[in-house]
């Protein structure tokens, strides 16, 4: 009986780690907590949005515009049909602007300098665009834009990024209004104007 007493409580104190062991292996219950919580979905990107308002979607549009007591109606329009607007091509804009005068006297309108300054954007955000182009007036004063005469000019955006989808086009009319019809002085006035184009995916 001696010798069979300690081997009975061995056992039991074996059974008893086991036991333990066992129970050591399960999931504690901080885990289960955790682990059964709903899991936050995914917030979309900005690659999921964006649609692009393609302004010469039917090849021209029309836009008016003030600058102080002069008027500009502009025509944008291109020659190359919108599903050949690609990143890679050349893509002509040609641009017809005429000017009018609240309360006209007869003053003449000229127009000195056009700037037009091309930001291209893709999937991702804004990308590196092209240099500004320009049409400085070779003749003192400026082109004279008041009706029945009108500015005309064509500029060409060259190839830009691949990743394009769209450009927008901020352009800008500085302007010198006559002070009287016989006056040698001018006001200056500038117009700014935006357009935006889809660019044709291959």
């Amino acid at each position: 009986m001696a010798h069979r007493l300690p081997r009975r409580l061995a056992g039991a104190a074996l059974a008893a780690i086991v036991a333990l062991t066992l129970s050591a292996c399960g999931t504690p219950p901080w885990e289960e907590a955790s682990t059964s919580a709903p899991t936050a979905s995914p917030r979309p990107t900005n690659t999921e949005i964006t649609t692009v308002v393609n302004e010469l979607a039917t090849g021209s549009t029309k836009h008016e515009l003030t600058a102080g007591s002069i008027g500009l109606a502009v025509d944008y329009y291109s020659t190359l049909s919108m599903d050949q607007w690609t990143a890679d091509a050349s893509k002509p804009l040609s641009i017809s602007m005429v000017a009018s005068i609240t309360g006209d006297e007869g003053q003449a309108v000229y127009l000195s300098t056009m700037t037009l300054l091309v930001s291209v954007y893709g999937p991702d955000g804004k990308l590196t665009g092209p240099p500004e182009l320009a049409d400085r007036a070779t003749v003192n004063p400026g082109y004279l834009v008041k009706t029945p005469y009108s500015y005309s000019q064509t500029f060409n955006l060259p190839t830009i990024d691949p990743d394009a989808t769209y450009v927008q086009l901020s352009l800008t009319y500085e302007l010198l209004l006559q002070s009287t019809p016989t006056s040698a002085q001018y006001a200056k006035q500038t117009a700014s104007d935006t357009l935006t184009i889809a660019i044709a995916q291959p």
